[in-house]
């Protein structure tokens, strides 16, 4: 009965070993992406774009003194932390997913006359003190501080 043991225990020690010592598989490479960089739902993700343009742009109208404090204060941070949210979201996720075509095709989506407007009126809310970088969640903020990294806060419309 002991040998048995002694067979069982050497078999499970060389399993642990072999497993403890092997090397690290090999990362498989991705294979180029050969598509059009997006995918079969991207009809909803383009009205999906259209919808965050239109919170967006309802933001920036609003009224500079609903900007500051009550309900008017959460729409306005809420529509432009969502915009920015998806934009810098899409611009990561579509070169990951889709590789090169992705990010030349999602780059283009974002740039429309729309986009620029937004990014436009944006700097300008920031240059006026309506908006912080704090007031976005953290994706958001790294789209935005790119959009106003050139710009100077004049004022402190929402002095706090």
């Amino acid at each position: 009965m002991s040998r048995i043991w002694f067979v069982v225990w050497a078999v499970v020690i060389w399993q642990v070993a072999a497993w403890a010592f092997a090397p690290e598989p090999k990362a498989r490479q991705a294979a180029p992406i050969d598509g059009p960089g997006y995918g079969t739902n991207e009809k909803y993700s383009v009205d999906g774009r259209v919808r965050q343009r239109e919170s967006a742009i309802a933001a920036l109208e609003r009224p500079y003194g609903a900007r500051c404090t009550g309900e008017g204060r959460k729409q306005f941070i809420s529509g432009l932390d969502e915009y920015y949210y998806q934009r810098q979201n899409q611009m990561e996720r579509y070169p990951e997913t889709f590789g090169k075509p992705g990010a030349d095709y999602i780059a283009k989506q974002w740039s429309t006359g729309q986009d620029q407007r937004i990014d436009r009126l944006t700097q300008e809310a920031y240059a006026q003190g309506y908006l912080t970088l704090t007031d976005l969640n953290n994706v958001a903020r790294k789209m935005v501080e790119t959009i106003v990294r050139n710009e100077r806060v004049t004022t402190k419309a929402c002095a706090r």
